[in-house]
């Protein structure tokens, strides 16, 4: 009834749009209508549309059908009959053009229509070029962060400039629904440079880290596993969306999020690099019912090659291929997440090259896209075919800027021999800092890492967090990141030069210099 009726509603709106020049609408009439409930109401004498107006009056709000317009409403009795007639008009809203915005004023309108989800540092940048940032107030700095791994051919770099200004020219977006070559062509390298087959592709780390729990779940349902757990590592990151975040090992990251005191179901968390613990977990997910007596089993096992956020932690070699043979052994897979390691950072293109083994998945964006948003999930072998037409998507994934982009930082790459600075500057950078921490050990301590994703420890006793000593560094002219609250991160641009890592490391030893 309430379907038909809305269609006819719709119709009899169109006609007297025509007819009185007014469209007529559902405003919020509810206590006037229920008043005349009892009585014969006739509008613009059709019972169809009377008989909708009574039902909106019984519902609890009417506001669902109502636009942002204004309205009227009259009642006369005329020969018995009670006539309500309303009638509104569409006022047309002016849009108003963006505010001009300085770097004086840009921290008040963050304050003001910004949602705070981030702590900021007190500058505002407005340029950028190569390794080094400029601030509204004309001072520079140099970037040790990369937009936090991302970066990595540094700011307003020709050739990607260029390849997204070309693209730009021709289209940019067309959906998934067509063929484009800038996807064939970026798909092409990834598969041709790693071992997977085929590639997903999307927006972000959290939406490729999505798409690897998606797979992983069809692929253990396909098996006939009810309950599929996929294990992570403690300290781990995997993103913000609720399951890359529920994957995330970290509590303080689920606070708020839950349900019952439960993020989603169907993971569960290991110590990082121990094989025991791991063997352990698995033995019991795959032997284990869960609390209805349904049948638990590995789904995957879900590492990064090395923990970023978690606090610049290598992986062990030994752990992940107790974890590759563990996975085979369940007939589950083997996932890592390549999102910050990988692109080059660790000296080779994918984290996991280090390690000397394959996964089933691995997941990568930030650097991929040189700072333009661009995500991908990469499987090989059966894993490349798990997920199917229906089964998943993404409306911006793969369009044609983000691929152009994406290929641009794969064609400097291999032109300009990266992973070879990447490992040279690496180990200039541990080196400095080792010569740091060992001038100043009652503040740093252990260095750590693998190429351009290096991290120092602060000392719990050192008299500043890891964020307070960024800051001091900041005043200096150098832009690091904390990795958790205990390890100052260095992520340069992978094309950062010796002179540029002699810059920063003596901007931070001035500022360790006056901490101690």
């Amino acid at each position: 009834f309430f379907f038909v009726k809305i269609h006819q509603f719709s119709f009899l709106v169109r006609r007297t749009a025509e007819q009185e020049q007014h469209i007529l609408w559902l405003r919020p009439i509810k206590s006037h209508l229920l008043a005349q409930k009892k009585d014969s109401m006739i509008v613009g004498n059709n019972k169809a549309l009377s008989a909708l107006l009574l039902l909106a009056a019984s519902a609890s709000s009417t506001q669902a059908f109502v636009p942002s317009a204004s309205a009227s409403a009259s009642a006369a009795v005329s020969s018995g009959v009670r006539q309500t007639q309303l009638f509104s008009t569409i006022e047309k809203v002016k849009v108003s053009p963006p505010p001009t915005v300085t770097g004086d004023n840009a921290a008040d309108l963050f304050e003001a229509h910004v949602q705070k989800t981030y702590g900021r540092y007190p500058i505002t940048l407005v340029s950028g070029k190569g390794c080094n940032v400029y601030g509204s107030d004309g001072k520079e700095y140099l970037d040790f962060v990369s937009g936090i791994a991302t970066c990595a051919l540094g700011h307003s770099n020709p050739e990607l400039n260029a390849a997204v200004s070309a693209q730009m020219e021709q289209f940019h977006h067309i959906s998934n629904l067509y063929f484009n070559t800038q996807q064939a062509q970026l798909a092409t390298w990834l598969t041709d440079n790693s071992c997977a087959d085929k590639v997903f592709f999307c927006n972000s780390g959290a939406e490729a880290n999505e798409g690897a729990i998606k797979l992983a779940r069809k692929h253990a349902n396909d098996r006939g596993i009810d309950c599929p757990v996929i294990i992570t590592a403690i300290q781990s990151f995997h993103g913000r969306t609720l399951a890359s975040i529920t994957a995330t090992g970290q509590p303080k990251y689920h606070e708020g999020f839950t349900y019952g005191g439960e993020m989603v179901p169907g993971f569960d968390y290991v110590p990082y690099n121990d094989i025991e613990a791991l063997k352990a977990k698995v033995e019991e997910i795959n032997t284990t019912p869960d609390a209805q007596g349904r049948k638990r089993g590995l789904a995957a096992i879900m590492m990064e090659p090395l923990q970023g956020e978690g606090g610049i932690i290598p992986g062990d070699p030994e752990f992940f291929k107790a974890a590759r043979q563990l996975a085979d052994d369940s007939g589950a897979l083997l996932m890592c997440d390549e999102v910050q390691i990988g692109m080059g950072r660790s000296g080779h293109l994918w984290g996991h090259q280090k390690l000397g083994v394959e996964p089933d998945v691995f997941t990568s964006a930030k650097a991929l896209g040189g700072g333009v948003p661009i995500g991908a999930m990469m499987a090989r072998g059966a894993a490349a075919d798990v997920l199917t037409p229906g089964t998943h998507a993404s409306t911006y994934g793969g369009n044609p800027l983000a691929c152009a982009a994406g290929v641009a930082v794969a064609t400097y790459m291999a032109e300009n021999d990266l992973l070879d600075n990447v490992d040279a500057r690496g180990e200039q950078i541990a080196a400095g800092l080792a010569k740091i921490a060992e001038k100043y050990p009652e503040i740093l301590g252990e260095v750590r890492g693998w190429g351009l994703l290096r991290g120092v420890v602060v000392k719990d006793d050192a008299g500043c967090t890891a964020g307070e000593l960024v800051g001091d560094v900041m005043k200096e002219g150098l832009l690091l990141v904390p990795a958790g609250p205990s390890v100052v991160r260095f992520v340069p641009p992978l094309i950062v030069n010796e002179s540029q890592v002699d810059q920063a490391l003596a901007m931070f030893e001035e500022a360790v210099a006056k901490r101690a």
